[in-house]
């Protein structure tokens, strides 16, 4: 008979932790005092050692803790879904209430605010996506208001490589960028630094298994591609970005940083999270058939809410709290992650344990739901006004961006990401 999955761990904080209840069990790099980097699980306010737990393993789960050393997940990405399911289930137990671990707590577990989170896989390659077409709508009725979506858009998951050299975990400051600009009404640029700054709110998708060069991933087999997920903030220098991105699109207006959050919440954990993919609306065309697969329609989708915030240096002098810009969800993706997953792979091209997918800017329909202050203030038009009394058209040295990421469904445990903060400083 098979046993009932645990609700409820000895580690008391994780019990009704917004976050990293029982049921999630997100693996990361920490550090502790000057450390190397290894790997572990959050649990609650807590760490788990995972390789100070090693004995506590046997067959494919030890050999899943084992493909961890050494600072980076790759290995582990690597290993696909069997060993990492066998992994979650010795987690589990291990975790459970009445487990025999917890004599050892000492030994294994660490509280998180010790500790120093680095990024999780070593990133070879980075592709941002465009999947989110509220976003695509709101950002081309801008520049196009009679074309905002060009004709591809629905028919190919847009996508562009990105530069995986400046991804950084959160809290790693964002230092504001120089470019060329082109200032309103000139016909020559200048040079100095980003007047336009902004963030973008996206789920960061970790690929495990990749492909042979040469053979793509059928759109049937994607989702057994993907090792977990993650959120991402791609900074983009607006002013920068209307420069240069013609005829190639985006250069240095992205390259400077890419903030993530430091855990890789699994497949697995998102399981109860997964809904349908919503329905095309009428006059749209269905995927071409390397794209569509039944199993993916009706399950291929995630319910993710997503929020974004902001904190100015005078909010923070006041003790102010955050200020909410956005509350949104990964329901608004045109294109599934498998669909990403197929896609990238079609031409042959070919994928490696570690590389990061940005899923584009999630946006809603609806005010309070976009994922830019492009969109937001409208390209600038329209200040937003914050507690402080201050107004913010793009972001301004000392602003921090906090994106957090959350499931929640009656009858099952929440279960979140962990924060994505960035502060911007001065361009030197």
């Amino acid at each position: 008979m098979t046993q009932p999955t645990p609700t409820r761990s000895w580690v008391a904080s994780a019990n009704g932790h917004a976050d990293f209840p029982l049921q999630n069990l997100p693996l990361g790099i920490f550090s502790i005092n000057g450390s190397a980097p290894r790997s572990g699980v959050a649990i609650g306010d807590a760490i788990l050692d995972l390789h100070a737990a090693l004995d506590e393993f046997d067959g494919e789960a030890r050999r899943a803790v084992e493909a961890t050393a050494g600072g980076q997940l790759n290995a582990f990405f690597e290993l696909g879904r069997g060993p990492r399911v066998a992994l979650r289930e010795r987690l589990l137990e291990l975790l459970a209430e009445g487990s025999k671990l917890q004599t050892r707590e000492a030994q294994v577990l660490h509280r998180a605010i010790d500790c120093q989170m680095h990024l999780p896989a070593r990133i070879n390659d980075y592709t941002d996506f465009y999947v989110g077409i509220e976003h695509a709508q709101n950002v081309g009725k801008l520049f196009r208001p009679d074309n905002p979506l060009l004709p591809n858009y629905k028919y190919v998951p847009i996508g562009y490589h990105g530069r995986a050299s400046t991804i950084r975990p959160s809290g790693t400051d964002v230092r504001r960028p120089k470019g060329q600009t082109l200032p309103a009404g000139q016909t020559e640029p200048t040079f100095g630094p980003c007047a336009r700054l902004d963030y973008e709110l996206e789920l960061g998708i970790w690929i495990g298994q990749g492909n042979a060069m040469g053979d793509a991933i059928a759109i049937g087999d994607a989702a057994e591609h993907i090792a977990g997920f993650c959120l991402l903030n791609d900074w983009s220098a607006r002013d920068i970005q209307a420069w240069e991105y013609q005829p190639l699109g985006p250069f240095l207006s992205k390259s400077f940083i890419t903030s993530i959050s430091p855990w890789v919440v699994t497949a697995e954990a998102l399981e109860p999270f997964r809904k349908a993919q919503p329905a095309r609306p009428e006059g749209d065309p269905q995927p071409l058939s390397y794209l569509l697969d039944k199993r993916d329609q009706n399950a291929g989708a995630f319910d993710i809410e997503l929020e974004v915030l902001l904190t100015t240096a005078s909010m923070r002098e006041q003790n102010l709290p955050a200020h909410r810009l956005t509350l949104s969800n990964t329901e608004h993706m045109y294109w599934t992650v498998a669909q990403m997953v197929a896609h990238h792979s079609v031409n042959g091209c070919q994928l490696q344990a570690g590389d990061l997918f940005g899923s584009g800017t999630l946006s809603g329909p609806q005010p309070g739901q976009f994922g830019s202050l492009l969109e937001i203030t409208e390209g600038g038009k329209k200040p937003i006004e914050l507690p402080s009394g201050e107004v913010r058209k793009f972001l301004e040295d000392g602003d921090e961006i906090i994106l957090r990421g959350r499931c929640i469904r009656e009858g099952f445990a929440s279960i979140g990401f962990g924060e994505c903060r960035g502060t911007v400083v001065a361009a030197r």
